[in-house]
């Protein structure tokens, strides 16, 4: 009967365990294009590579405009009104905070992620 009633509380754990490993717990791969809906304007983060050999290019306005590709090898214009970080076009890999509009995605927010 004691091992009757331990069953379901270890079974509640693992579920929580498992849910949480699968989908709540921080990644650190690239991110998919894919995920992101492109009739929406909700701001979502996204890891991806920069493609710093398809040029940088920061206008007085303070807009900048580069390339950046995602795990699935789909290349994005990515476009904004940012302040890139210091040391932005050394970085391997960066957070984007923004969403899809059209054939590039615009920017919020750039932060290094490594």
């Amino acid at each position: 009967m004691k091992f009757q009633k331990l069953v379901i509380p270890i079974l509640v754990l693992a579920i929580i365990s498992l849910l949480y490993f699968l989908y709540f717990s921080p990644k650190d791969e690239l991110g998919l294009f894919s995920d992101f809906d492109p009739n929406s304007n909700a701001n979502k983060e996204i890891i991806v590579k920069i493609l710093p050999e398809k040029g940088i290019v920061k206008d007085d306005s303070g807009g900048a405009i580069f390339y950046v590709v995602d795990r699935a090898a789909r290349q994005l214009k990515v476009t904004g009104q940012l302040m890139l970080p210091a040391g932005f076009e050394a970085a391997n890999r960066i957070i984007l905070i923004g969403h899809l509009s059209g054939d590039s995605f615009h920017a919020h927010e750039v932060k290094i992620k490594d």
